[in-house]
Parts: structure tokens; C-alpha cells; sequence
């Protein structure tokens, strides 16, 4: 378990000011000039000994990443890092907390990493509804220009820096890279082909490399601390600290920074007073955000939470937003609901997400009521494959997800609904629907 000495946001629960000259007590701005001084090619180098992986969700290395984009920048195309603060993954409430207590901490690592690539600008996009955090970013870049860690010269550095702050508009499907590059050029969130990727052709068709919030936020303590601390948590290929957004039926909901690969009753117990009614409560878990499937109580109980170890039980941590679920929880209806979500944002530009969405939610909401036939379960599994892996972007991915993990696990539940419904005994007693 993670000791206090070894977290990076301390200041998570905002019990001091987020403000430049509180941010630089806790560490944060101290001598910023000489971590670029370690030169664009070996700040790449830590990141990737650190064994950092995209924090976003897709848990690409990102040193990796930032490696991609070119050395040497033309005048007329110059190189952009967009910083991914949309954030509307139901469940996820990390990126916000960074914001709103810890901004210079984003601040600082969006001049480290934009240094890093060889970046003209960072851009941050974050989500509209984030009224409040938007004005704290705003006040703490402006606060980060007035002490020349931005802008001409940025922190005597030699090195021309900005950051500029844009607002969405209050779209799930802007938080993909390339739909968020278009909405940042003024254009419909819709998400581009690949390739070209972002990193040849992104903003204003220029080198582009996309970031979460706290894959950048916590590149300057790595830095500072040195590849070998950050790789020293979690599993090989699972390192470093991570925070995790946990909600539901726990005792104590909350957002923590842990250690990679703490097992998930391990987290429950020590950050969250354990499950509401006991542990035989649990009825099941979405460990990664609303995108990725359910997994059962028996089988996230003792699952290390990290990229290999929720893969292996079928589902991701994700943006690690995890919702837990105990016996009370009408799991058909849960599911449903987010099928509505992803049914609400398809951006319409897929044919399979623009009509399996909606089709998708609609035979869930028969399934909740259990007016259809127990074939159509078979059916709506199926359909949910010609979804997956066959749009542009990974929403068609998210939707499909869910209610794969739903038929996977819960099977039996929906049967029993469409016999309850039809009259057939048969089956065990009604789970209580959620209070709302």
C-alpha cells in the first residue's frame, strides 16, 4: 500500500489553497528550469524507464508516445500537445479533483511534456460542465504567466511556452482524441479515420500528441523522484501510483491515490470502510468506468487492480473509476441506463453505432421489463459484436461492452425476468430495483 511520502497529489481533498505560492510549498514550480535542462530526448527516456502508461484509459506507454512526434518541427507546422480535461466517462471524477486542488501540478507537467516534444503550445480541453475547475485553471494559468513559468522565456529556460485553456461543449464523444482535435478547430466533435494519426496530422493538421490530465500532471515528479520510485508500485507493466474514483455501495465513496496492483478488497477496505451491508453483499463490479463490462463478485474480489490484472477477469481498468454495485441493485436496469448514455452521445457518424445504440437500448429496456424472448438475449449478444470493432472510434466498443458483461454473468437474471413476465414459475426472487 502506498505510503504518504510517496504520493504526487497532496493535495487532493483541497485542505490547502490551490494557488501558485501554495502549490510551490508543496514542491511544485522548484527549479522547473533545471528539469528541461535534462534535454527533450532523456525527459522521454525517464518516462519511459518510469513504465508510465496513459492514464485516460487506453494505457498506452506514454513515453512511448511522446516519442512519436517529430525532432525537428517545421516553422510553418508546429507541434501541439492537447491535454484530454473532458471527463465524461459516468463514474470518473479524478481529473476534476487535479484541477480544481492540484492545477499547477497539470500546469507544470503540460510545460514539461509539450518541452519534451518539442510543442509550440498545450492546449486544455476540458469539459463544459466543469464550472468551478475552469475557473481555477484559468486564475492558475494566468498566476503561472505573471511568475514567467510560461510564455516567452518560460521559467529561464530559453524555451517559448503556452497554455491556453478551452471550454467543451458538453460532449461524451469529444473526449477521443481526434473528435476533441476537431472541436478544439471549431468544427462537430466527430472523430477522424486513422491514419493519419494525431502525431502526424492533429490540430490545425499539424503534429499533435493527445494526453489525460494525470498521465501529464504527474510527469514532473517523476522527473524529480526518478524513473526507479515511480516504477517501484504495481506489477511489471502495471507501475506507478494511480488514482482511483471509487462509488456505489461502499461506505465511504471517495477518490485515493494508490499503488498499481492493490488487490480490489485491499482498496475497499483500507479507503473505503468496506462493502454497504458486509462482503456478501457485493453483487458486482464495473472497475474501469461505465465502458467496460461487469465483473461478478467472486471474481474482483482478489483481482489486482491494474491493466493485466482486470483484463484477465474479462474486463479494464479504464480511467480506474470504479462502481460497485451490492444486492440491492437492479443489474438489468443498471446496465440499461448506461446503454441509454451511449445511445445519447453516438455522434452518428457510424452506421453500426448510429443504429445499434438505439436498437441495443431498446431491446435492454424489454430486457429490463422482461417483455421479450429468452432468444433475444442470444440475438442482442450478437448484435452487440457487429458493433464492436466496426466504427471509427471506441464508442461503439463502449456500448457493446456492458451488455456483454450483463449476458456473460447475469444471464440467468434476464431469463428469469421474461419467464416472471410470462407467467412460467421457475427461477429465483426478484432482485430489489436500486433506490433512486
Amino acid at each position: 500500500m502506498l505510503a504518504d511520502k510517496d504520493r504526487i497529489f497532496t493535495n487532493l481533498y483541497g485542505y490547502q489553497p490551490w494557488n501558485v505560492d501554495a502549490a510551490m510549498k508543496r514542491g511544485d514550480w522548484d527549479n522547473t528550469k533545471a528539469l528541461l535542462e535534462l534535454g527533450q530526448d532523456k525527459i522521454i527516456d525517464v518516462i519511459k524507464a518510469s513504465g508510465l502508461r496513459g492514464r485516460g484509459g487506453a494505457g498506452f506507454p506514454t513515453g512511448m508516445k511522446w516519442s512519436f512526434m517529430p525532432k525537428e518541427p517545421r516553422p510553418d507546422r508546429p507541434s501541439f500537445l492537447v491535454i484530454n480535461a473532458d471527463e465524461s466517462e459516468p463514474g470518473s471524477c479524478k481529473d476534476r479533483e487535479i484541477i480544481r486542488h492540484d492545477p499547477h501540478k497539470l500546469i507544470e507537467g503540460a510545460l514539461v511534456a509539450g518541452f519534451a516534444m518539442r510543442a509550440r503550445a498545450a492546449y486544455i480541453y476540458i469539459r463544459g460542465e466543469y464550472i468551478r475547475e475552469a475557473e481555477t485553471l484559468f486564475a492558475a494559468v494566468a498566476e503561472a504567466y505573471n511568475r514567467g513559468f510560461l510564455g516567452k522565456n518560460a521559467c529561464g529556460s530559453g524555451y517559448d511556452f503556452d497554455v491556453f485553456v478551452h471550454r467543451g461543449a458538453g460532449a461524451y464523444i469529444c473526449g477521443e482524441e481526434t473528435a476533441m482535435i476537431e472541436s478544439l478547430e471549431g468544427k462537430k466533435g466527430q472523430p477522424r479515420l486513422k491514419p493519419p494519426f494525431p502525431a502526424g496530422a492533429g490540430l490545425y493538421g499539424c503534429p499533435t500528441t493527445v494526453n489525460n490530465v494525470e498521465s501529464i500532471a504527474v510527469a514532473p515528479t517523476i522527473l524529480r523522484r526518478g524513473a526507479e520510485w515511480f516504477s517501484s508500485f504495481g506489477r511489471e507493466n502495471n507501475k506507478g501510483t494511480k488514482l482511483f474514483q471509487i462509488s456505489g455501495h461502499v461506505d465511504r465513496p471517495c477518490v485515493v491515490e494508490e499503488s498499481m496492483s492493490i488487490s480490489f478488497r485491499e482498496l475497499i477496505e483500507k479507503h473505503c470502510g468496506g462493502i454497504r451491508g458486509g462482503w456478501d453483499n457485493l453483487l458486482a463490479v464495473i472497475p474501469g468506468g461505465s465502458s467496460v463490462p461487469l465483473v461478478p463478485a467472486a471474481e474482483i474480489m482478489d483481482a489486482p487492480m491494474d491493466f493485466d490484472g482486470l483484463k484477465a477477469v474479462g474486463s479494464g481498468l479504464g480511467t480506474a473509476a470504479v462502481i460497485v454495485m451490492d444486492k440491492s441493485t437492479d443489474i438489468v436496469r443498471a446496465i440499461s441506463r448506461l446503454s441509454y448514455f451511449y445511445k445519447h452521445e453516438s455522434c452518428g457518424q457510424c452506421t453500426p453505432c448510429r443504429e445499434g445504440t438505439g436498437w441495443m437500448w431498446r431491446v435492454m429496456e424489454r430486457m429490463r421489463t422482461g417483455d421479450a424472448d429468452v432468444a433475444e438475449i442470444d440475438t442482442l449478444f450478437q448484435v452487440t459484436k457487429q458493433v464492436e470493432g466496426h466504427t471509427i472510434c471506441a464508442l461503439g466498443d463502449a456500448a457493446a461492452w456492458p451488455i456483454q458483461g450483463l449476458i456473460r454473468h447475469f444471464r440467468p437474471e434476464m431469463e428469469r425476468r421474461i419467464r416472471e413476465r410470462k407467467g412460467e414459475t421457475g427461477g429465483n426472487a426478484p432482485m430489489m430495483e436500486a433506490a433512486e
